[in-house]
């Protein structure tokens, strides 16, 4: 047999019909969310109700569908108190603004999109969560970096072997997959942001 690339090309190699390759699929996400490091993840809900007491700032940063998941993350936070009737988090998506971006990618380079915005919004004590598969793009690295010298913390939500990110971020989940994986590790990326909304929204509603 020719050798795998990933583990999802050797599900295909092993049942290239669409059902098994479906059913394989569905299985391995399930076998890496059995490897959740769930102490990190309370780590990540601690972190965001502590921001919330002081009324720090959360932002969300990544690119392609990392973009879309920091994005989908920011407003599902930002929403849980509004759900909830309480005072809700201060969370905000640094890949939202196409205007900024675009100008600052084409005048400065495209590793400086997202601390051009820190630049104008981050303060001492305020949190970044960096989306990224590989954990080495330069923008997403670049901000980490900015974080820590502004006196914040920055978490690490990244794939593959962590890549740099998971060296610097004070908090770092990561879905241990074959480099080039993207696909299921941007799914269970986007499970966490349920994951925790979901239990942040029941848990400030409690009495």
């Amino acid at each position: 047999m020719t050798a795998s690339i990933n583990n999802l090309t050797d599900y295909y190699l092993r049942d290239n019909s669409a059902t098994g390759f479906l059913k394989n699929y569905c299985q391995y996400l399930s076998e890496l969310m059995d490897n959740f490091d769930l102490f990190a993840v309370e780590q990540m809900v601690r972190m965001f109700l502590e921001a919330r007491e002081r009324y720090s700032s959360i932002f969300f940063a990544g690119n392609g569908g990392s973009a879309a998941t920091a994005s989908h993350f920011s407003q599902d936070l930002s929403a849980v108190g509004r759900k909830a009737g309480v005072k809700s988090f201060k969370a905000l998506s640094l890949t939202d603004n196409i205007s900024f971006i675009s100008a600052v990618a084409n005048d400065y380079g495209y590793h400086k999109i997202f601390t051009a915005q820190m630049e104008e919004f981050f303060q001492p004590e305020d949190l970044i969560v960096l989306i990224s598969a590989s954990g080495n793009s330069p923008n997403v690295v670049l901000a980490a970096e900015y974080a820590a010298e502004l006196g914040g913390k920055s978490i690490g939500l990244v794939g593959f072997d962590g890549g740099k990110l998971a060296q610097i971020c004070d908090l770092v989940i990561h879905i241990k997959t074959e480099k080039g994986e993207y696909g299921p590790v941007e799914d269970l990326q986007l499970v966490l942001d349920h994951m925790v909304t979901s239990y942040l929204s029941n848990h400030l509603q409690s009495p």
